[in-house]
């Protein structure tokens, strides 16, 4: 009987021995090894790219070499072909990567999840990418006439099988459009979960974006800032005056004017909630994004 082969992850230092034939991804996910993957090991997304260090490790009592993977698979080529772009060299993609012996694993940064990003403008500051809206690819069991389920029920059903999902509600916007959504790519969808308890949009068959806005509502403008929710890229801005200005240039200006005429309070809020779309409608726009894939927004 052969022995377990061994895996260390690095920069996280993780290790541990698994059956011959394990997938680097399912080894990741054991050891809570933080390696994105949209497409639930698909060969979808791309996201789980991994490469095999070669050499080595006394430390680890290791060597390792490419060998120790499974070759070069027709899913991985398939993935290759469908970008029109080959992954790099010695790279690999975790989920379809097989255990035959012992191998050192770096997870570039661009497939960690938690991955830190560094902002510089008028100062450095390194920013830790955590969003509260994830995307996860599901595969649902039709309707059939044999398990009168409903496809909302189909779909937690598949959440919870194949991502552990369970007890999510759903945002009352999505329900309109669940059933098309479930039945125009054969049952297959890529859905939004938001804080890891709410169904927050569902589209047909495999999306690999979503998108925020930050907002700053200042007395004088407003400005909006596009971002990519999965990169944590800075996509876009804008900023236009505040139209609440028209009830005042300041602050308490405004106040006075609420205080001398209290019906006005709603006008106020509805002009800055316009600007505010407007704002973001136009920045989305200009970078030919749908505002309907802007899951979160943050108001200062």
């Amino acid at each position: 009987m052969s022995r377990d082969a061994r895996v260390v992850f690095l920069p996280s230092g993780k290790r541990g021995s698994f059956a011959i034939g394990t997938a680097l991804l399912d080894a990741a996910r054991q050891l809570g090894v933080d390696i994105d993957s949209v497409c639930g090991g698909r060969a979808l997304c791309g996201r789980c790219q991994v490469l095999c260090v070669e050499g080595s490790f006394p430390k680890h009592n290791i060597v390792s070499e490419p060998g120790h993977l499974s070759p070069f698979s027709e899913t991985e080529q398939a993935y290759e072909a469908r970008r029109r772009k080959p992954l790099a060299v010695g790279r690999r993609l975790s989920c379809q990567a097989r255990l035959l012996g012992d191998v050192v694993v770096d997870v570039p940064a661009e497939s960690q999840v938690h991955r830190q990003l560094v902002r510089k403008k008028a100062e450095h500051r390194v920013i830790t990418l955590d969003t509260n809206t994830r995307l996860y690819f599901v595969e649902v069991l039709p309707a059939d006439l044999y398990n009168q389920k409903g496809d909302l029920e189909r779909l937690r059903d598949a959440l919870s099988a194949q991502w552990k999902l369970d007890n999510l509600a759903i945002d009352s916007s999505v329900l309109p459009y669940l059933q098309a959504a479930l039945r125009k790519e054969n049952w297959s969808v890529t859905v939004a979960i938001r804080g890891h308890r709410e169904i927050a949009a569902v589209w047909p068959g495999f999306r690999e974006q979503i998108y925020g806005a930050a907002v700053d509502i200042g007395s004088t403008t407003i400005a909006v800032h596009l971002c990519d929710l999965i990169s944590g890229e800075l996509l876009g801005s804008g900023g236009v005056m505040n139209p609440q200005i028209r009830f005042g240039e300041d602050l308490m200006s405004r106040v006075s004017h609420i205080m001398m005429h209290p019906e006005s309070v709603t006008a106020l809020t509805e002009v800055v909630q316009q600007g505010v779309n407007e704002l973001i409608a136009s920045v989305a726009a200009e970078k030919s994004v749908d505002v309907n894939d802007i899951l979160e927004v943050v108001v200062v």
